[in-house]
């Protein structure tokens, strides 16, 4: 146990210590009687807590963020003073080694006396690091909590400040998610463009063949590369439409079943049947896929002269629509269950059958619900990548047949940053170009899916 986490139990224990005793005593300062309190007594020892908590968390956090690069910085200077000729590269290495040596994983050399002092230094100054850092946390850390202690009486704005921290809070938080999307798609923005540098614009959008390949000599095989991604679109494609082919009918009907027709103890064994499938590992449903759906397909296909590639598109869309199903269900079920009953009630009275009333009135006013359902659904489906590589390769055919080996965007993106790559090659900033069209295009359905939305939400509100 080091330390910092030494240090991060006895913040807990003092912050929950100092929330009972600021709770305790605004209410012994008033006697009991609530009424003469600004805020409530939890808001008095939340006041406490948040003065023990932040401070000392905010100490731990520095030291996370700085101390490490700081002790390194400081034994590459002491490196780079023995050794004048290393390059970046090997002080990297070094730095590298060192850090596995102290964690006990494996390195890249021969440990030698000097390499051991090194070592042992760096250790020596991480470990000391983290002991001045879990001090000082715990001695600001019951500061805090002894100033707020203090100032606690019963005119204290407590839940206007505990409220203030809290927003404080919610907008780091929405400014953290808001920033994070930013960096990724300039990221892919900026990665894409190094790619175009190298690669045609056209070539990539509108080619027929993909071999990403570079030889690192020009007089080897496939110096050049192909990047045409048209059979890499096809093939998501192609897996996609055949993953809702099944996921969509089945999930909507089970979801118009059990919120229209199952007993509450049908009901109560189907939903979560149905939902056990969500928490299976897409790696299960890839065996599934590879082991018996696959030759199951190929078996038939051969029993009536059909030619089926061991690898094939139908067996991974198939499987993809399984695994799918209960997020098409589950959504559409809350979709269904929250359209009002005056609605269900006003076309029985009209006359209308409970199968017209599902036709014509529940789906179309639930229908906001369902689209964000079959979205989500069509986002999932594009984004597996273990399904399809067990299940219908890493080939990038240009085909519509759903019985030949295909491969999807996801899996090349996988497959183009698997190992130890260089970004500076047309092969490894390619996935970034593939990922910045999924991105967009994902992004193209949300916005017509939307505004169909808001046209059927229009009509029946």
């Amino acid at each position: 146990m080091t330390a910092l986490t030494v240090a991060l139990t006895l913040i807990l224990a003092i912050t929950a210590v100092s929330f009972v005793a600021g709770r305790q005593k605004s209410l012994s300062l008033v006697n009991g009687q609530l009424s003469t309190l600004h805020s409530l007594p939890g808001h008095y020892g939340s006041y406490v807590l948040l003065w023990c908590l932040i401070p000392g968390l905010l100490v731990v956090l520095l030291w996370t963020a700085i101390g490490p690069g700081w002790i390194e910085s400081i034994i590459a200077g002491q490196l780079m003073a023995e050794n004048p000729d290393l390059t970046k590269a090997q002080l990297d290495l070094l730095l590298n080694d060192l850090r596995n040596q102290m964690a006990g994983d494996v390195i890249s050399r021969d440990v030698d006396s000097g390499f051991q002092d090194h070592a042992k230094a760096y250790a020596s100054m991480i470990g000391q690091g983290q002991i001045y850092t879990a001090a000082i946390a715990i001695l600001v850390t019951l500061v805090g909590g002894f100033v707020a202690y203090g100032q606690i009486n019963p005119r204290l704005r407590a839940r206007n400040r505990v409220e203030g921290v809290i927003r404080l809070v919610m907008i780091i938080s929405s400014t953290v998610a808001v920033l994070g999307t930013a960096g990724i798609v300039l990221s892919l923005i900026f990665e894409t463009g190094r790619f175009f540098e190298q690669v045609s614009f056209i070539e990539f959008l509108f080619g027929l063949h993909w071999s990403p390949q570079i030889a690192l000599r020009a007089d080897q095989v496939a110096s050049a590369g192909a990047f045409g991604a048209v059979p890499l679109f096809a093939g998501t494609l192609l897996i996609t439409f055949i993953a809702m082919l099944v996921a969509v009918p089945i999930g909507l009907m089970s979801a118009i079943y059990m919120t229209q027709y199952a007993d509450d103890r049908m009901r109560s064994l189907i939903k979560p049947v149905l939902e056990v499938l969500a928490g299976v590992p897409t790696v299960v449903y890839g065996f599934f896929a590879a082991l018996v759906v696959a030759p199951f397909f190929r078996e038939a296909g051969e029993a009536i002269g059909l030619t089926v590639a061991s690898e094939s598109a139908l067996a991974a869309g198939l499987v993809m629509g399984i695994m799918i199903i209960p997020f098409m269900s589950s959504l559409s079920d809350d979709a269904l269950t929250a359209v009002p009953q005056s609605m269900r009630d006003g076309a029985y009275a009209l006359g209308a059958t409970k199968a017209e009333t599902i036709r014509n009135v529940l789906i179309p006013a639930a229908l906001p619900g369902i689209v964000g359902a079959f979205l989500l659904s069509v986002s999932r489906a594009i984004g597996e990548t273990m399904i399809v590589v067990m299940a219908a390769g890493l080939a990038a055919n240009l085909t519509a047949n759903p019985l030949e080996a295909v491969t999807t965007v996801t899996v090349q993106i996988v497959t183009l940053l698997t190992g130890d790559q260089e970004f500076d090659s047309a092969k490894t900033l390619a996935a970034f170009a593939l990922g910045l069209v999924l991105f967009a295009v994902t992004l193209a359905l949300n916005v017509v899916a939307l505004r169909v939305v808001q046209k059927y939400r229009e009509q029946y509100e």
